[in-house]
């Protein structure tokens, strides 16, 4: 098993993609998405609170898989691999970004758009790729077009992907699970509404890959 590869930590169909604005909701949202029967989650460095939003899930909610997104620089992945992610995710992987991701000494979701930068991650030895925007990208048609000229590629589709959709990508087999905000919208988070993420978690985690 590759070091980079996240496959024996993305156990659930559904990765929720979260942006928090205050850290004191991190906990709760982490309990909230473990109790609908999520263990993973990615949070994303949009907001000056999402380190240590990060910090407190690791400490208090030991559980959750905690996933850190956004990731543009090599810096940053340094920074959060001393915070304690599990994993990391980029939106898109420049040359700048590679080998930062391929030294990393957790497992790395490397973002992608085409095929031609998935042959080069691929080059890289990363059987797991973030496709993403995946429904601006070519959606369900580009992930069952690359089927056969990329066997040993498996993606996780994020971007344009919600409760409507997720079943049909999770359908196909180069699929390992999607990523997207519609479980834990970010007006949910910062209205309290914690019972309502984890009735959405629960239908997105009995999704069937």
């Amino acid at each position: 098993m590759l070091l980079s590869d996240p496959t024996p930590l993305i156990t659930a169909p559904v990765i929720p993609v979260v942006t928090i604005e205050s850290a004191a909701d991190a906990v709760p949202l982490a309990r909230a998405l473990l109790a609908g029967g999520l263990n993973v989650v990615e949070i994303t460095l949009r907001t000056p609170a999402a380190m240590d939003a990060v910090r407190a899930i690791i400490a208090e909610v030991e559980d959750v898989i905690v996933g850190v997104g956004t990731i543009l620089r090599p810096l940053d992945v340094t920074h959060d691999i001393d915070a304690g992610a599990d994993f990391l995710v980029t939106p898109g992987t420049p040359a700048s970004l590679v080998q930062a991701l391929a030294d990393a000494p957790v497992p790395v979701l490397p973002g992608c758009a085409t095929v031609s930068e998935a042959l080069m991650l691929a080059a890289f030895e990363f059987p797991v790729l973030k496709f993403f925007p995946a429904e601006a990208s070519g959606g369900l048609r580009w992930l069952n077009a690359v089927a056969d000229p990329l066997p040993d590629i498996r993606f996780c589709p994020t971007g344009g992907v919600n409760g409507d959709n997720a079943a049909s990508y999770l359908a196909l087999g180069n699929v390992l699970a999607v990523g997207g905000s519609w479980v834990a919208p970010q007006e949910a988070i910062a209205a309290g509404d914690f019972a309502g993420i984890t009735a959405r978690a629960r239908v997105a985690a009995a999704l069937r890959r």
